[in-house]
């Protein structure tokens, strides 16, 4: 059962700006994972649905994150039904991404009151998805759609809150320009979890990434 209301959720998103997403299925790793992330300021994280037992591992690091980061918010992406949204919740998990708009994953969401950002690609989809109550569109893949379609949606719906991930990097100039369209957070992924010659995960440059990438955000937002 999620530890965080939605509304908490939501207001975590918008304070930390950037909700850093991974998949690892191996448990130890993903451990040292979220260490790494949360050593640096990451206090909301997003496991992606991959890969076979994905629920397996996110079981145990659900429980492992509530017992040594009790002020972490982890929740669970690329939730593609309702079931798949529905087991996650049991495992702890305190909001869930989709790639698409589901209206069978708002509707088991909505009753448990656990925050849901579907993906969405038109004005038509945002519009729906806000009409079954997400607070936090995600905007994707947001390589394809650029801080330009942002602009354009927040000129007529100023309300909608945008999260663009695929497409966000932690460069100045790319988070510049999709902040100073109106985004409400940014997903990253790949870009954060930075790897070694050999494929492993470069934990201490994760964590230096993590805070200075933060630390950006708060500056090109003031």
């Amino acid at each position: 059962m999620a530890r965080f209301n939605r509304i908490e959720v939501a207001l975590k998103m918008k304070e930390q700006g950037m909700v850093p997403l991974f998949y690892e299925g191996n448990i130890e790793t993903a451990k040292r994972l979220v260490q790494a992330l949360y050593d640096g300021g990451a206090r909301l994280l997003e496991f992606t649905n991959r890969g076979d037992f994905a629920h397996e591992v996110f079981a145990d690091l659900s429980k492992y994150a509530a017992r040594e980061m009790p002020d972490l918010i982890l929740g669970v992406g690329s939730v593609t039904d309702a079931g798949a949204a529905s087991l996650y919740m049991m495992l702890g998990a305190n909001f869930i991404v989709t790639p698409v708009l589901r209206e069978d994953i708002a509707a088991v969401c909505n009753r448990r009151k656990v925050l849901w950002s579907p993906g969405c690609g038109s004005l038509t989809e945002i519009t729906r998805a806000e009409e079954l109550g997400c607070e936090v569109v995600k905007l994707f893949p947001g390589s394809t759609y650029g801080s330009g379609f942002v602009k354009g949606v927040i000129a007529p719906q100023p309300w909608t809150n945008i999260m663009p991930t695929g497409g966000v990097s932690p460069d100045p100039e790319n988070l510049r320009a999709w902040f100073a369209s109106g985004v409400y957070c940014v997903g990253m992924g790949s870009k954060l979890m930075i790897k070694t010659a050999d494929g492993a995960y470069d934990f201490a440059k994760i964590e230096k990434l993590t805070r200075d990438t933060l630390a950006l955000i708060g500056e090109v937002r003031a």
